[in-house]
């Protein structure tokens, strides 16, 4: 009686657990029979698989999508892709217009990753701590301050995708990795960095600069998406230039730890506020495209007009707006054309978009006055002064 009356309490036990986290009942009376807890520290459950209608699944209604077909379809890493990016709190939804978009999001991460290590064919990482040393070859040269500005943009995202994990919310490592790829890195950095990889000259300190953050990323993304995309962060970390303490697997190596030293929530505020801007000054550049003032971008010149906030703003990032814009001229006007692009954002911004003045150079595209006035002709004076060895 001793004994039945023991095996009773350890199934009534059992049967509370095993009703809240619904696992099999054997492995807890096991548990809790010889160890006295439960065999686990904490318990995930999810809801129901259902279609993308929020129909349960069911043969008859042909509305099953078997995973043998997802992974002769799409691959093993678009189905952990899914299991990852549905919040399994509710009931988890599949069908193949939600699995083409995971296509979708998927070939974005993997294209921005291809880029990155696309334009680190000739870069070294452990030469650059001599760049910032001023050791030769390099002269002394900190990053610029959009490089650090990314750099604390990866730091952030480190600590979100890090604690999305320890918390088990799968969903939020997906959006974070996927907004971080298409937002702060395809449309905004890497659009920009195309310049100063493309046409600096070879080991221009600017480029290596940029060179180290893309180096950075890479292998950052790499280690935060291996739990999930196995296959791909381990492909991405075989391209990666070899480094000091590099492991032969991206699954050896360490996770990614955020770097205070790195985080600067000043010059983010600063950079996010002038973001906004910017998304205003190239809505005028589509206007611009579409009345067929100009084609590509690097055919215009701005001209803006503004004050308070965006004047202060755009007065302090004066020097790097061509770049920024990724324009070929930019200038502060002084009266307010009848034509101009007014900003519903920033109603004393007026921005107006014309023909850069000069002519295109062959090398670089950008327009300059000074095409047509050295030798050779076609070039402008900074791609003449690069092609003639200022490397």
């Amino acid at each position: 009686p001793q004994h039945l009356g023991l095996g009773r309490q350890l199934l009534e036990k059992a049967e509370k657990i095993t009703r809240a986290a619904g696992i099999k009942k054997l492995a807890v009376i096991a548990s809790i029979g010889t160890r006295g807890k439960a065999p686990y520290r904490s318990v995930l459950t999810h809801g129901f698989v259902v279609d993308g209608e929020g129909k349960k699944y069911s043969k008859s209604a042909k509305n099953y999508v078997p995973p043998d077909k997802v992974l002769r379809e799409h691959g093993a890493e678009i189905l952990r892709l899914w299991v990852a990016a549905e919040d399994y709190r509710s009931d988890i939804r599949v069908s193949d217009e939600i699995l083409k978009r995971l296509v979708e999001a998927y070939r974005k991460i993997r294209n921005t990753c291809r880029y990155l290590l696309g334009n680190l064919y000739d870069f070294d990482p452990n030469l650059f701590p001599r760049l910032e040393r001023g050791s030769p070859p390099f002269p002394k040269r900190d990053p610029s301050e959009i490089d650090k500005y990314v750099l604390h943009s990866l730091q952030k995202l480190v600590l979100r995708v890090s604690k999305a994990y320890e918390e088990f919310n799968f969903h939020i490592i997906f959006h974070e990795l996927n907004r971080f790829c298409t937002v702060d890195l395809s449309a905004f950095y890497l659009d920009i960095l195309k310049d100063r990889l493309y046409a600096s000259a070879k080991n221009d300190p600017q480029r290596r600069a940029a060179q180290f953050v893309l180096s950075e990323t890479a292998s950052v993304l790499a280690r935060l998406m291996a739990p999930i995309l196995s296959f791909t962060a381990e492909e991405v970390w075989s391209y990666l230039p070899s480094f000091a303490g590099k492991e032969q697997s991206v699954h050896l190596a360490s996770f990614p730890e955020p770097q205070p030293a790195r985080i600067d929530e000043s010059l983010s505020s600063r950079w996010g506020r002038f973001r906004e801007l910017r998304d205003e000054i190239m809505k005028a550049l589509e206007k611009a495209r579409a009345d067929k003032v100009i084609g590509s971008g690097l055919e215009a010149k701005v001209i803006w007009i503004a004050e308070g906030e965006p004047e202060t703003l755009l007065d302090s990032f004066q020097h790097q707006l061509p770049t920024l814009f990724i324009v070929s001229q930019v200038e502060k006007g002084l009266d307010i054309p009848e034509t101009a692009y007014r900003s519903p954002v920033f109603p004393t911004l007026f921005v107006k978009v014309e023909k850069a003045d000069g002519k295109k150079c062959l090398r670089c595209w950008n327009y300059s006055r000074t095409v047509g006035t050295l030798d050779p002709p076609d070039l402008c004076e900074r791609c003449r002064r690069v092609i003639g060895g200022a490397s």
